[in-house]
């Protein structure tokens, strides 16, 4: 053995991503895959390529994620001429298994709820939501969510990670 090596060993396999405050969304979308920024990104173990985070180490894993939607009318016209007083905020998380025949993600978590919002001032809902799951080596997980448009784009508030608990 190298003893240059002795009591070094591989970091836990874990990530935490903030939200990418650079894209945008169509306002009438159904449920879109949400991008996360790789720059201020921790990935250790790891591997995240376009809106997914892959496992490059089978195990249990916490899957975590939190987005948070905002609404201000600043009195624009584009933003008043915009309903969101019955607006529907859904968070999906999913999981493609790298085992299953079809391409077809299962849904993992989903939270949210349909918000009853003023048109005229601020509004603010945040969904959170985590649980534990066996990942293989190779498998993704995401998150999708809906009405991106309403998505509040700072780091603390809008973020997805995960992190190895276990064999």
């Amino acid at each position: 053995k190298d003893p240059a090596k002795k009591g070094k060993c591989k970091p836990t396999p874990s990530a935490h991503l903030p939200i990418k405050a650079s894209q945008e969304f169509p306002k009438k979308a159904d449920s879109v895959l949400i991008n996360w920024d790789e720059v201020h990104s921790t990935v250790r173990n790891m591997s995240y390529q376009n809106g997914k985070l892959f496992v490059m180490v089978s195990g249990l894993y916490y899957v975590y994620a939190k987005t948070c939607f905002r609404y201000y009318n600043h009195g624009d016209s584009i933003q008043a001429s915009v309903d969101v007083s019955n607006t529907q905020l859904i968070q999906y998380v999913f999981h493609q298994s790298i085992r299953q025949n079809s391409n077809k993600p299962a849904v993992l978590m989903k939270t949210g709820s349909t918000m009853r919002w003023d048109n005229t001032s601020y509004n603010m809902y945040c969904a959170q939501q985590g649980r534990a799951i066996y990942l293989d080596k190779g498998d993704a997980v995401f998150v999708n969510v809906s009405n991106a448009w309403l998505l509040d784009k700072e780091a603390e508030g809008t973020y997805f990670g995960a992190i190895k608990m276990g064999n």
